[in-house]
């Protein structure tokens, strides 16, 4: 649905590389192997990302929250304020499917209904639902509030088996929904032309009852709730690997319940709000066949294992969900070469080293092979000083690395154990958390956290021993 776009607002920026992200975060464990409703992964905890229900609902303590905040940067100069940002707020709708068999009195309810070569059991689906806004820079100044409205419904749609025959029934209903974007654009103060965009979604249904089990509240929420964001030929700045000078910036960016990246290689004019945690240029590998729901999972072994589903569990799964009968049935058949693509990719190549002669040193890393290198009395620079074994440093993770946990260990005390070099010659520190009361255990263990020089804040120097004191 399109809710506000006022008049001469228009954009050409293309969300198309960013909706495939998009859609797979949309349906990530939506429906899990063995994709069948009777599979206790897909009754317990259902919709476990993105889920936005009604206020009173969060406010009574379940763990779950009404609203979501994004908080980015762009790079926009005070004439280009009547640029159009567009947004994309997207999210499943609640489906209560139950069904009905066919009587000589009339349909009457029933857990399962079998028809054919499908078992129909009762069922929530998740119909997509998506609320485009498209506004220019200044109406956002300094909130603008935008309301939506997602309209409820009943259908009913009779099931027949091959011959024609009326077998039952499926009747879906759904719950209206009511929400609110509230958008808001500040400018910082200084020589770069940066301004903060926030976009809060909020979950306005109206509800009475703030007691009843998740999985009636689920039919009031927003579920898998993500954003897309975009201005054509915008400069949107990355927050995991900022430049330098908006650095302080992105330090006031606070996102909450959401985790917005840049979308699409080398493009700056589309950010992904999502409620997982991804990083910049996210992509569907290119071997992927199609939706498996389960974005955590390696695409061959959950295609061989649907293959070993009996027809009896295909028949149920094709049952529980259109998109599962859609998997099974497009696993199925696929083709031998799609099925071979799976099992490997080669991303890069390099050109081997050629062969050291027979009488060459042996590589540092060979055990006795190097003996000036010592772990354990080696140092690292860092500024003025030698940073080894026993100084006590500040940890400063730094926005390229890889491991999303390093967030928890931002500004975190630890005690260098010694230095380490990878094949590629860079130098690490090895350190245990100062505060770890296991820490002598990962010591012995060779359980350490590996961090570079432009990671660390050097502390204390090691205690000196006594005679060297004296």
């Amino acid at each position: 649905m399109t809710v506000d776009r006022p008049e001469g607002a228009t954009s050409s920026v293309s969300f198309d590389r960013a909706l495939a992200i998009a859609d797979a975060v949309l349906l990530e464990g939506y429906l899990l192997y063995p994709y069948r409703a009777s599979a206790q992964k897909n009754q317990v905890m259902r919709f476990q990302f993105g889920v936005l229900t009604p206020r009173p609902v969060a406010e009574a303590g379940t763990g779950e929250t009404w609203y979501s905040q994004t908080e980015t940067l762009l790079e926009v100069d005070e004439g280009e304020m009547d640029r159009v940002l567009v947004l994309k707020v997207r999210f499943l709708q609640l489906q209560m499917r139950t069904v009905e068999a066919a009587t000589a009195e009339g349909f009457r309810p029933v857990q399962l209904l079998d028809v054919d070569n499908a078992s129909i059991p009762c069922w929530d689906e998740g119909v997509e639902r998506e609320v485009d806004v498209a506004l220019p820079l200044a109406e956002l100044v300094p909130e603008k509030q935008v309301r939506f409205t997602v309209p409820g419904g009943e259908e009913a749609e009779e099931v027949e088996d091959a011959d024609g025959v009326v077998r039952g029934r499926i009747r879906r209903r759904r719950q209206t929904l009511e929400g609110v974007l509230r958008l808001s654009v500040t400018r910082f103060g200084g020589p770069y032309p940066l301004v903060k965009v926030r976009l809060r979604v909020e979950n306005h249904t109206p509800w009475e009852d703030a007691s009843v089990p998740r999985e009636e509240a689920m039919r009031g929420s927003l579920l898998a709730t993500h954003t897309l964001l975009g201005m054509a030929g915008g400069r949107f700045v990355s927050l995991l690997d900022p430049p330098w000078w908006a650095t302080p910036a992105v330090d006031e960016c606070h996102n909450l319940h959401t985790w917005p990246v840049l979308v699409g290689e080398n493009r700056t004019d589309v950010m992904l709000s999502s409620p997982i945690i991804l990083y910049d240029n996210p992509a569907i590998a290119p071997e992927s066949h199609g939706q498996l729901f389960d974005g955590l999972e390696n695409d061959e072994i959950l295609t061989l294992r649907t293959m070993t589903l009996t027809d009896e569990e295909k028949r149920q799964a094709r049952g529980t969900d259109p998109r599962a009968a859609e998997l099974i049935d497009r696993i199925d058949g696929i083709p031998p070469e799609i099925l071979e693509r799976l099992h490997g990719a080669i991303r890069e190549l390099h050109t081997a080293a050629p062969a050291a002669p027979d009488d060459a040193p042996l590589p540092w890393w060979e055990p006795g092979s190097d003996d000036p290198v010592d772990p354990a009395s080696d140092t690292l620079p860092i500024g003025d000083l030698a940073v080894g074994r026993g100084w006590r440093v500040r940890l400063r993770p730094g926005p390229r690395r890889a491991d999303a946990q390093d967030m928890f260990l931002a500004g975190r005390d630890a005690v260098v154990d010694h230095v380490r070099r990878d094949v590629d010659g860079q130098n690490y520190l090895a350190v245990t958390l100062a505060d770890d009361e296991n820490a002598d255990l990962h010591a012995a263990t060779g359980r350490f956290l590996y961090f570079s020089a432009d990671e660390i804040e050097p502390l204390d120097p090691p205690a000196l021993p006594p005679e060297a004191a004296t």
